[in-house]
């Protein structure tokens, strides 16, 4: 869901481990995207192989949601508020289930992510609504609206 334009990708390149059998594939060092969300769409679970930063720009807030490695559900607010607990900032640790939506009230939020090393498709692991039901039940409600 949403809208996303590359901004940077790093010349440089690095070796990172094949998940498949850990032999040694490149990367680029980090890549950056624009990435628009509107009212009503939303950013699926998902999951990269890769640290993501996300920057807020314009907009209204937008909640990450992550599911933590102990299973715990922890949704961070980027946006513009920083006394009601808002944040410019927010890093997704790699390997981590994480989706987005535009907070309730809001029309549309324009944030950045910065990827390192680089996003590449090879290393996006969309999630499959029954599996993740099955590996986190208490979520349900959560799953269910941000899985296609």
């Amino acid at each position: 869901g949403g809208f996303y334009k590359e901004s940077y990708r790093s010349p440089q390149l690095m070796a990172v481990a094949r998940p498949a059998d850990g032999a040694p594939v490149q990367r680029n060092a980090s890549t950056g995207i624009y990435f628009l969300l509107e009212r009503g769409n939303f950013s699926a679970f998902h999951r990269i192989r890769s640290d993501e930063m996300w920057h807020f720009y314009a907009g209204q807030a937008l909640e990450v949601l992550e599911i933590t490695a102990s299973g715990a559900l922890r949704c961070t607010r980027l946006g513009p508020k920083l006394l009601q607990g808002e944040v410019f900032q927010h890093v997704v640790s790699a390997h981590t289930w994480f989706a987005a939506r535009v907070a309730a009230g809001g029309s549309f939020s324009l944030v950045g992510c910065t990827v390192a090393p680089g996003f590449d498709f090879a290393d996006f692991d969309l999630a499959d609504r029954a599996a993740l039901l099955a590996a986190f039940p208490q979520h349900q409600q959560t799953i269910t609206e941000l899985t296609r």
